[in-house]
C-alpha cells in the first residue's frame, strides 16, 4: 500500500508492537500528528527502511513518556516503509529505496515518490520546527548525524547527538535534503539494527530536541564537533561478482573490511584482491556525479589499495545492500567552518 494514511492519535497497539509486526497497527505508511505545548512540529521519519527498527523503538520510547501529559512541541511522525518491515527487509523487490525518492532527487516518477511529495507539503503548510530522520546501518559504525547544508543551526542541531557529524549532498532524494528546504534537518545513524543502546540515544535526541525552544544560529565550538565531509560514493559494478569469504569471485573482500569504518586510512590501505584476469574494478563518484575511481584507489597486480588517504564510512559485508545502495562512502575531514 502507498497511499498516505494521516492520524491524529496514537493508535491502540503502536507503542508495543516491533517492526515486523507494525503492519497490524498501521495499513501502510502513515503520517501521525500529536499536539504539543509548542504549534511547530518536530517531524520525525522512521523506517524509511523497513529492516532499520531503531527509530521506530525511540519513538515508542519517548511517547510512552508523555502518555499523561502533553508533550513539550507538536510531533509528527512519519512511518514509513511498513511493508518492508514486516519482513525485515530494506525494501521488498521492486520497490524504490524510500530515502532515495524524496522531492529533489532523480528517482522515477512513482506513486512512493508522489507520496514522499505530499509528505514534505503536508509538513510545509505546518511551519515545521525541524526534521530528525532516523536510520540503522549494517556495518561497524559509531553513532553520527548526517547534515546536507553547512549552516550553523543545522551543525547545532547534528551536534547534540554526538559529537560525529557527516556532511553530503550525495545521494540525492534522501528525506533530510527534502526537508532542508523548510528547516534544519538531520539524520541520524544508530549503529546496527535490534541494539538497544540505538534506540536509547535516538530517543534522549528525539526528547531534547521536543524540548528546544530554538535552535541556536551561532558556530558549534570547533572542540564540540568532528566534521567529516563524504566526498565518494563507491560501488561494486553490476557485472562484477564479489565476496567476504574469498569465494571464486571477482573481487573477494577481507571478511572484517567494516572495521575500516570512520578509521583514517593511508595510502596502500587494501581493499580487496581481484581474480587473476579478471577486469573487474570498484567505481568511485564524486558529488557532482563524475568518476573519480582513478583518484582514490589502484587496480594494480590483482590488489586494490587506496591511493589518497581517505576515511570509510557505511563499510557493510551484507551484500543485498551493497548491490541496492553502495559498498561505502568515503569521506575526509572538515573543520568547524566547513573548510577541508
Amino acid at each position: 500500500m502507498t497511499k498516505l494514511n494521516q492520524i491524529q492519535e496514537i493508535p491502540d497497539g503502536l507503542l508495543e508492537v516491533g517492526a515486523r509486526e507494525l503492519h497490524t497497527v498501521l495499513p501502510g505508511p502513515t503520517l501521525m500528528h500529536l499536539p504539543g505545548r509548542r504549534e511547530a512540529p518536530l517531524f520525525v521519519s522512521v523506517l524509511l527502511h523497513g529492516n532499520e527498527d531503531a527509530g521506530l523503538a525511540a519513538i515508542q520510547h519517548v511517547l510512552r513518556r508523555y502518555t499523561d501529559q502533553p508533550l513539550p512541541r507538536a510531533l509528527s511522525v512519519f512511518f514509513g516503509n511498513v511493508s518492508a518491515a514486516r519482513e525485515g527487509l530494506r525494501a521488498l523487490d521492486g520497490q524504490p529505496d524510500y530515502n532515495r525518492i524524496w522531492p529533489g532527487g532523480d528517482a522515477p516518477d512513482s506513486p512512493e515518490r508522489r507520496m514522499m511529495a505530499e509528505v514534505v507539503d503536508i509538513m510545509r503548510e505546518r511551519n515545521i520546527f525541524a526534521s530528525i530522520d532516523v536510520h540503522n546501518n549494517t556495518g561497524l559504525n559509531p553513532h553520527y548525524a548526517c547534515i546536507n547544508h553547512l549552516d550553523d543551526r543545522f551543525m547545532q542541531l547534528a551536534s547534540l547527538f554526538g559529537r560525529t557529524v557527516v556532511y553530503f549532498i550525495r545521494p540525492r532524494g534522501v528525506q533530510s535534503m527534502a526537508l532542508a528546504e523548510l528547516c534544519p534537518a538531520t539524520t541520524l545513524e544508530c549503529g546496527k539494527p535490534g541494539v538497544a543502546a540505538g534506540a536509547e540515544h535516538a530517543a534522549e535526541f528525539i526528547e531534547a530536541c521536543l524540548n528546544l525552544a530554538e535552535i541556536p544560529d551561532h558556530p558549534v565550538a570547533a572542540h564540540d564537533i568532528d566534521l567529516f565531509h563524504t566526498v565518494a560514493t563507491v560501488k561494486v559494478p553490476e557485472p562484477f561478482s564479489f565476496s567476504f569469504d574469498h569465494g571464486a569471485v571477482d573481487i573477494a573482500f577481507d571478511a572484517e573490511i567494516d572495521h575500516y569504518n570512520f578509521r583514517e586510512l593511508a595510502v596502500g590501505t587494501r581493499f580487496g584482491v581481484l581474480r587473476p584476469d579478471s577486469q573487474a574494478r570498484l567505481e568511485a563518484r564524486d558529488e557532482e556525479g563524475q568518476d573519480v575511481t582513478d583518484r582514490f584507489f589502484s587496480h594494480v597486480d590483482g590488489h586494490i589499495t587506496l591511493i589518497r588517504p581517505s576515511m570509510p564510512s557505511m563499510l557493510t559485508l551484507d551484500t543485498r545492500i551493497v548491490r541496492q545502495d553502495c559498498l561505502c562512502y568515503l569521506m575526509e575531514r572538515l573543520s568547524a567552518r566547513g573548510e577541508e
